[in-house]
């Protein structure tokens, strides 16, 4: 049993060093929450930048579900997250990505709205996935593969990352100018600032330690 509860984590004393259940955990809980708040930004009809970005564009244009386009388009991005992050990072990221499709697709059959007010869903939908985020973070992963891209022209051409991620999503959102109206693009800037704002002020390090 100490073994037991030893390997499941509830007697891990490293505040930084995740057992594998804890990363299963970890994982699973991110996915449930980002997938929520991919269903209530797909609700509201509204979209986020990054590949998700894309893969709401592409769900619009071609009905094809949000799931499947999110899945497809961040498979190039794992070459580059192999070789400039490494095996573990990639693979959890494979899980988090796959899981959070498959679970977006799921939520309309546990889940029904009626109606749903786009500027709420963009600061509900925004601050999920900022939530979501977070236990990807905190357990090595990730929901998207621009971040890696903007890692490998940063060390290739010096190109900061920052910048590359930002010139993306706002190319994202000019071409949603072409798919949406104008005042869902201008919630999807919200929803967007939501999650930057909300992981910028909690995803700290130094922060994961409650009690010293």
């Amino acid at each position: 049993m100490p073994e037991l509860s030893k390997v499941a984590g509830f007697w891990n004393t490293s505040p930084t060093h995740h057992t594998k259940a804890e990363d299963f955990q970890g994982l699973m809980t991110g996915a449930v929450i980002s997938s929520l708040g991919f269903f209530l930004l797909g609700k509201a009809g509204l979209l986020t930048g990054g590949t998700a970005g894309v893969a709401f564009l592409m769900h619009y244009l071609t009905n094809w579900s949000f799931g499947l386009w999110f899945f497809l388009l961040n498979l190039p991005f794992y070459y580059l997250s192999i070789r400039k992050v490494g095996w573990d990072f990639t693979l959890k990221t494979f899980v988090a990505i796959g899981a959070t499709s498959a679970l977006v697709e799921v939520q309309p059959h546990f889940l029904g709205i009626a109606t749903l007010n786009p500027i709420w869903a963009a600061i509900l939908g925004g601050l999920l996935l900022g939530y979501g985020l977070l236990a990807f973070y905190r357990h090595r992963a990730s929901l998207g593969g621009v971040g890696i891209l903007g890692i490998y022209l940063q060390d290739r051409f010096g190109i900061r990352a920052g910048l590359v991620q930002m010139a993306f999503d706002v190319a994202v959102l000019v071409a949603a100018f072409f798919v949406v109206d104008p005042f869902i693009v201008a919630c999807s800037v919200l929803s967007a600032v939501v999650i930057n704002l909300f992981v910028t002020v909690n995803h700290r390090k130094d922060r994961y330690i409650v009690l010293r």
